[in-house]
């Protein structure tokens, strides 16, 4: 080659190089251009703690005089920068936001807020709505009550917006016109364009039917890693999406186990789904666990709030890197106990191990009490006879459609009141004698609940719950996890202890006293394993000393886990408020560096339970344990009708029955308690809670929460109490598994003496045993009116105690006198008792109220 012709030819591939080098350029200008990461009301562009950089806003206000730059007082410690929170533009009037954006593209619109009091605006004011292109994305929102029901400092709004007809985008503030002094504000904003990753979704229930999801402006909901860490939207490509755990959504105590692909499985994506979600989000997954009996029984569950009246899309992603075959692992998935799903083989759907691959189904929420939560659930597909009785989940993303009007906006949460609210009606998921799939959802729940709560001896939990049961009244419009950046305290400069929570009524916050972080540490050696007494399944319980003497029971959370936030503030609202000599009291709290920890009295004897079984600890008489339950059914009897509110416990058990140095019974535990339904109602309808072995069918199959439900509960703590054996039992014979129906079925045999704990079965009076077993089975009965109250049950075991001290006054009721003893008289007494333990209650208990009923049945004493 000559070299002019080299010349030449080096020549062209100059050129050719540096006009792609400018095409790169300007097409990453476009791209740019299209993205706008704003910090609002801030003078300067500026970069948050992940590599982010955030421009200033003032540039995309038309009309920039109808607003007020302005930065924050103080800084939240959970904050996760401070910019764009700390800064914020303040609408006094309705102002809007315009962008350029591509006319083809569906946009990524997030709203970043941080209620606090920002120069001389109060947060509580903050009230308004925003529009975008025509979308009604919030209305009436308050930022400062969504973040308090939702126990989070920030809230996160996430919008998929159709393409702009127009090429531009229009973001529109309004303060609520009929709210005095409201305003609108917003701290960031975020417009990013998006590829258009939503396809038609199978309408569940309809199998003819699909939601046309890409023509449909969309809110986020929830996005979570399922069995993985939270992925930071830095680490999820240009498309800056935030993934959470999915940990506190998962249903009671079946929690499954979580995996991650090994070095030698690579997960490649097809080419559908490459936009679909992150590599991390496949590469790690929760499933069901190795044990295929344990399996068949529970279904692997997760619960969600939302808002009612709106169509939902529920995402599913999976990757097996385990399985290599089709039909190895095969099962059913369950959306709010309708089938969405038979048969899924991820295998079979990707054709390889390590294939990602994604599944979109639609349901609609109609506005039915209860259709606030959207249940999600897997369970093995039997009748597919997999190798392995399993199921796997790697991600899940839920997302809430337009409705005909063009609005995305739900109901503002309420603040929470954990005493005096009543919890978000929930669906009725009761099983139809038609359908064995519905079935055997109900029954995979509770057997899955059974068998985990045998092997793990945990009890159950929610969701949010934040949750969730997020516990608060609400609906759950912000994808921001339950537990997420809620938890700060402040301390006293001259005292270092812990002066307030932030998440707790100022009443509950000051009937209890506040233990510094440093206080519990020292009263626990350093939460030394040496001092601990008990594990539940809020976490261990540590021997302690207060103030260098007091001796004290501490339930420290675990601090691994982001459980339990609800029970936590309940337990504390529960028991700050109630003061009875048989309900064990809450000296204190300490919620600080996401600690979580509970003070009570130290009970010197632990719990029923270990007095009866599974312990080493010596055997309780009979007469010690009739006592036992007659004080513990006191203690509920005050809850049900001698406190200022109805309250219902919902998780009776012998665990929650502790001992103190006198073998005085105290009811311990109220993290899943219920205030009561009102005079106008006949139950309270919420998510199903407590502990299988103990659940009140009725409330299982209805969702309906009564006094009763604590009367079945304890009926089966009599039969625990008489038998010594557990409540569930999974290595017994099927028929034997449960105490209930086992006893049950013994007694109408007629041969219950014989499974009756061989320690005490001479000492058991026959009249005292026959009254005791006539109690447990009333109380055991299907139906809750065919239950006694827990008035009748306690005025029942007072005079089975009488029977065993006293047997020739079984004359004094019999036959017909019976019944109506129960009935009037157990009425009449109870009345006079709520008034007596009242005022017991209220003087903390100064004096003895244990004779009240022992007096009216038999006046001589004992």
């Amino acid at each position: 080659m000559s070299s002019n012709t080299q010349i030449l030819f080096f020549t062209f591939l100059l050129s050719l190089t540096l006009n792609n080098i400018f095409h790169a350029l300007s097409q990453g200008s476009q791209s740019d251009s299209a993205s706008y990461i704003l910090t609002c009301g801030a003078s300067s562009d500026g970069t948050d703690t992940n590599g982010r950089k955030w421009k200033s806003d003032s540039t995309f206000l038309p009309n920039s005089g109808n607003s007020i730059p302005t930065r924050a007082q103080s800084q939240d410690a959970s904050l996760p920068s401070a910019i764009p929170y700390m800064s914020a533009r303040i609408f006094t009037s309705t102002s809007s936001y315009k962008f350029s954006v591509p006319s083809k593209d569906r946009l990524w619109l997030r709203l970043h807020f941080y209620p606090a009091s920002y120069d001389k605006f109060d947060e509580s004011a903050a009230s308004f709505g925003v529009l975008a292109n025509g979308f009604t994305l919030l209305n009436n929102f308050s930022a400062s009550i969504t973040a308090e029901a939702l126990t989070q400092a920030y809230i996160v709004k996430e919008f998929s917006l159709v393409p702009p007809q127009s090429g531009d985008l229009t973001v529109t503030f309004t303060p609520t016109p009929d709210h005095k002094g409201a305003y609108a504000f917003v701290n960031g904003i975020e417009v990013i364009p998006m590829p258009d990753i939503f396809q038609p979704a199978a309408m569940i229930g309809f199998s003819d039917q699909s939601v046309e999801v890409g023509s449909s402006s969309l809110q986020t909901m929830f996005r979570l890693n399922v069995g993985g860490q939270f992925i930071p939207s830095t680490n999820d490509s240009g498309l800056m999406r935030t993934w959470y755990d999915d940990s506190p959504y998962l249903f009671g105590a079946a929690f499954g186990v979580t995996s991650q692909a090994d070095n030698k499985t690579k997960i490649e994506y097809s080419d559908n789904v490459s936009n679909i979600a992150p590599l991390n989000v496949y590469n790690t997954a929760r499933s069901m666990g190795p044990d295929p009996k344990i399996n068949e029984n529970y279904n692997l569950t997760w619960i969600f709030q939302i808002d009612a009246n709106f169509t939902y899309v529920v995402r599913f992603h999976f990757c097996e890197f385990r399985m290599t075959k089709i039909n190895q692992r095969v099962f059913d998935i369950f959306v709010n106990n309708q089938t969405a799903q038979e048969s899924a083989d991820v295998i079979a759907w990707a054709g390889s191990q390590g294939v990602p691959v994604y599944k979109d189904y639609a349901i609609y929420a109609d506005d039915q009490p209860g259709d606030e939560e959207l249940w999600v659930a897997l369970h093995p597909s039997l009748s597919m006879k997999p190798q392995y009785y399993d199921a796997v989940l790697n991600g899940l993303e839920i997302f809430k459609l337009n409705d005909t009007s063009g609005n995305l906006a739900g109901p503002n949460p309420k603040p929470s009141d954990l005493l005096l609210h009543a919890e978000a009606n929930t669906k009725k998921f009761a099983p139809s004698s038609r359908s064995k799939t519905e079935a055997r959802v109900i029954g995979g729940i509770a057997g899955g609940i059974l068998c985990c709560g045998v092997a793990a001896g945990v009890f159950m939990f929610v969701a949010k719950r934040k949750k969730n049961d997020n516990g608060s009244n609400c609906s759950t419009s912000s994808w921001l996890p339950l537990y997420g950046h809620s938890h700060t305290t402040s301390k006293s400069t001259a005292t270092g202890k812990s002066t307030a929570s932030s998440h707790l009524s100022n009443l509950a916050a000051g009937l209890c006293r506040h233990f510094s972080l440093s206080e519990i540490k020292h009263g626990t050696k350093n939460f030394s394993e040496s001092q601990v007494i008990g594990v539940g399944g809020f976490g261990k319980v540590y021997e302690g000393l207060i103030d260098g003497k007091t001796r004290v029971a501490i339930k420290r959370s675990n601090p691994s886990s982001e459980q339990g936030v609800h029970e936590f503030q309940t337990e504390i609202e529960m028991l700050s408020k109630l003061r009875h000599k048989h309900l064990v009291s809450l000296i204190g709290f300490c919620e600080e560096d996401g600690e979580m920890i509970l003070v009570y009295d130290y009970m010197a004897n632990g719990t029923l339970r270990e007095h009866l079984y599974k312990s080493n600890k010596p055997a309780l008489a009979w007469k010690q344990r009739l006592e036992i339950c007659i004080g513990a059914a006191r203690g509920l009897h005050y809850l049900h009708t001698g406190a200022r509110y109805t309250i219902i416990h919902r998780d009776v058990k012998t665990t929650n029955i502790l001992l103190d140095e006198k073998w005085v019974a105290k009811v311990s535990d109220f993290g899943l308690s219920k205030t009561g339904p009102n005079l106008n109602q006949t139950h309270v309808s919420t998510m199903v809670k407590g502990s299988f072995g103990y659940l009140d069918p009725e409330y299982f199959r209805r969702q309906q929460l009564t006094e009763k439900s604590d009367v079945y509960s304890f009926g089966v703590v009599l039969l625990e109490v008489l038998c010594a054996r557990p409540a569930l039992n999974a290595n017994l014979p099927k028929e034997q598994v449960s105490l209930a129906d086992w006893a049950l079925h013994c007694k109408r045999k007629g041969n219950l003496e014989e499974i009756i704990d061989p320690l005490i079965k001479g000492e058991i009076n026959h009249q005292c045993l026959r009254k005791f077993t006539e109690t447990a089975e009333k109380c055991l009965s299907d139906q809750g009116t065919d239950r006694p109250s827990m008035g009748d049950l306690l005025w029942n075991l007072e005079f089975a105690l009488q029977l065993q001290d006293n047997p020739e006054d079984d004359k004094l009721v019999s036959n017909g006198l019976a019944n109506k003893a129960n009935d009037n008289y157990g009425a009449q007494t109870a009345l006079l008792s709520i008034i007596k333990e009242s005022e017991l209650g209220e003087e903390n208990d100064a004096s003895n109220s244990t004779d009240v009923f022992s007096q009216m049945v038999n006046p001589r004493g004992r």
